[in-house]
């Protein structure tokens, strides 16, 4: 399953380095996991300072 980024994401890019394969962006105002990349390691989600970042 794909990391999904929720509504408490505050566009901080924190994510943005930890992702291995390149499947964050910024997509309306905040952070974008492309599920077609996502290879569901969770490092972006450690380092999320809200926790607005999941599994689906």
């Amino acid at each position: 399953m794909a990391y999904k980024v929720g509504d408490a994401c505050v566009n901080c890019g924190s994510c943005d380095s930890e992702c291995a394969v390149e499947a964050i962006s910024e997509k309306d105002g905040k952070r974008w996991i492309d599920p077609g990349k996502c290879v569901s390691c969770g490092a972006c989600a450690g380092v999320c300072p809200t926790e607005a970042i999941a599994e689906e």
